[in-house]
């Protein structure tokens, strides 16, 4: 039996354990805040956000670590607070055990978006 890809974030969510599906939500939250006009869509099957038409970023939950996506071009404004996370390209991993960085992933929504406007 073929598993179908959850259609909202909700969904997505809702196949987590309640501690995963909180971190989760924490930087759903967090990219909300910081981009209000984002829209929420599924996208490769994981949450992500879409701003003025373009993908601002992706997260998703694996067994160890939540992925997020894409790590802004610019990333070396932020090498200092991204060292600690295993890096690959284009996504960083923070480890399921650790406290989300919301700070981090603030600066990075934000970084996005202007990556987006001047694109």
């Amino acid at each position: 039996m073929k598993v179908q890809p959850p259609k909202t974030i909700n969904e997505y969510l809702m196949q987590f354990p309640a501690d995963i599906q909180k971190k989760l939500e924490q930087i759903r939250k967090a990219i909300k805040k910081t981009a209000p006009g984002a829209e929420e869509a599924i996208k490769y099957s994981m949450p992500a956000f879409v701003y003025n038409g373009s993908n601002l970023v992706y997260f998703a939950a694996y067994k160890k670590h939540i992925g997020f996506y894409p790590v802004p071009v610019g990333d070396a404004l932020y090498l200092s607070e991204i060292k600690p996370y295993h890096k690959t390209k284009g996504a960083l991993q923070f480890p399921v055990d650790t406290p989300v960085p919301i700070a981090l992933v603030v600066k990075i929504v934000r970084l996005r978006m202007k990556e987006i406007q001047n694109s």
